[in-house]
């Protein structure tokens, strides 16, 4: 198993409370991480919060995902020092797309401009 196959493995309920940590810890909430990853999968709070219960690994949670916001491709920049545009794989780019997004409310930056309004 590949290190990406791995990666493709660990269930979004894991990661959740991970997310919901760090933006927690720089003064914003929850509600504000489900919104930014209802924005982007297209799940509401209820079928976001079924997928966390159904502890889903995140391949699942993408692929089941209602819709892949049409703006996700205005998410720029670089996460964990690989710039996004150069992600090849689509699934991995969407987890990026996610984790750029948490990094954007840990830092403040305000919802609009998240949510590339």
């Amino acid at each position: 198993m590949t290190k990406i196959d791995r990666v493709f493995r660990i269930s979004f309920a894991s990661v959740y409370p991970l997310y919901v940590q760090k933006v927690e810890k720089k003064g914003r909430a929850r509600e504000d991480v489900d919104e930014v990853i209802c924005w982007l999968t297209g799940y509401n709070r209820q079928t976001l919060a079924d997928q966390i219960e159904r502890k889903t690994d995140l391949e699942t949670f993408f692929r089941e995902a209602p819709a892949l916001n049409p703006n996700a491709s205005k998410i720029t920049g670089v996460i964990c020092g690989v710039r996004i545009a150069e992600i090849d794989d689509p699934l991995m780019r969407k987890i990026r797309y996610m984790d750029k997004l948490v990094d954007e409310l840990a830092k403040g930056r305000p919802m609009a401009k998240i949510l590339r309004a």
